[in-house]
């Protein structure tokens, strides 16, 4: 029997799985957030759920869940019990979990040396050289994963805090991230107490929108994160990368804020984080690319 191989990019907003063909991709599906450290069970159903529509996409049955040999790649497969707990829940014949950076790296860059950033709700950032891969960040939203979507969502709902309380100016920003809670700061702290790190991602966008119109706040934000970014673009070319592609959602958003110096670097992407997942899960399962 042939071997039935998928490919899933697990993200903190949603969850993408493509089937291989001989040729190629031959089945694609989508569904919600699967991020396996702040709610694994949710991410379990997600997961089953995208792996599910790809294979109807394929024109496969039901049934081919079971059969099929699965790479999934998402954030904090560096947490080994989050890694286990989901492991031994999936439904596939057989599983392997790899990071969401690794499959966006082999996606960008194929088999080439390089090194990759991926500014979506978290961040991570990967360099291989020589065969050798080496991370740096990617610790989670709680500790890490600084200058992400979710840590930048955070830090506009503490400046609008600062500024109802008088501690700092206000501006056109804070203002309008209070009237996102009906003026009522209460508001912001019941919805902080549940957020998931998606949760505060969705304030992202607003911190460019409005720093491009020169916003005071908006713009030291943005400055802080971009320097975080940039202390550890410093160290993937200390290892020796110096090529580079800025992936995830934010990743244009974040390009004019960086160092000269590193946007030098930036180079086009070959390839999606999901065709890597589909490559690593060759190689992993067929010892075929």
């Amino acid at each position: 029997m042939v071997d039935l191989i998928l490919g899933i990019d697990g993200g903190g907003t949603s969850c993408r799985a493509a089937v291989a063909g001989a040729d190629g991709i031959i089945g694609r599906g989508k569904s919600g957030a699967s991020n396996i450290l702040t709610d694994p069970d949710t991410a379990l159903i997600h997961i089953e759920a995208a792996a599910r529509a790809a294979l109807e996409d394929a024109g496969l049955d039901g049934d081919a869940i079971h059969r099929a040999k699965v790479l999934l790649g998402v954030a904090g497969s560096n947490a080994g019990a989050a890694t286990r707990y989901v492991l031994d829940r999936l439904p596939f014949a057989q599983s392997a979990i790899e990071s969401d950076g690794l499959i966006a790296l082999q996606g960008a860059l194929g088999d080439e040396d390089g090194a990759v950033a991926i500014l979506g709700t978290g961040s991570i950032f990967i360099v291989r050289r020589g065969g050798t891969v080496r991370y740096f960040g990617g610790w989670g939203f709680v500790i890490g994963d600084l200058g992400s979507g979710a840590w930048l969502g955070r830090a506009v709902l503490q400046e609008m805090l600062l500024a109802y309380d008088a501690v700092h100016t206000a501006s056109a920003l804070t203002d309008a991230i209070l009237t996102r809670f009906d003026g009522d700061p209460r508001a912001a702290v019941e919805f902080a107490r549940t957020a998931r790190p998606n949760d505060f991602a969705r304030f992202a966008p607003l911190v460019f929108e409005y720093a491009e119109q020169g916003d005071a706040v908006g713009v030291a934000l943005l400055k802080a994160a971009a320097i975080t970014i940039d202390e550890s673009l410093d160290r993937t070319f200390t290892e020796g990368a110096d090529r580079l592609c800025l992936l995830g959602g934010l990743s244009s958003l974040y390009t004019p804020w960086l160092a000269e110096q590193h946007r030098a670097r930036i180079i086009e992407p070959k390839a999606d984080a999901l065709t890597g997942a589909v490559e690593l899960a060759r190689l992993r399962f067929t010892g075929a690319a």
